[in-house]
């Protein structure tokens, strides 16, 4: 009862055909009386340096995993490399 779900990152629904895809358990959000709130990351701005402190020692002592997607190629591979986050073709 009374959670709140935290909506950050669509890339992949960016250039979606079928339309934006939304939450399956609407009604669950509804008779959980949810909250739902949508945050971009520049809202933090301010606050990055401090995050890249934390984070950057969070991966140090292994809190948190890294994933990693490498493209080897040159400038002119860019635009197709980048298609790849439209298409879920990589981790990011």
């Amino acid at each position: 009862m009374h959670a709140r779900v935290v909506v950050c990152g669509a890339i992949s629904q960016y250039n979606n055909a079928t339309g934006v895809k939304g939450p399956a358990n609407y009604l669950t959000l509804l008779v959980r009386r949810v909250r739902r709130e949508g945050f971009v990351v520049f809202d933090y701005a301010k606050q990055y340096a401090k995050a890249a402190q934390k984070i950057s020692a969070w991966i140090g002592d292994g809190r948190i995993k890294v994933k990693e997607h490498v493209v080897k190629g040159t400038a002119d591979d860019f635009p197709e490399t980048l298609q790849m986050l439209f298409r879920r073709e990589n981790v990011g």
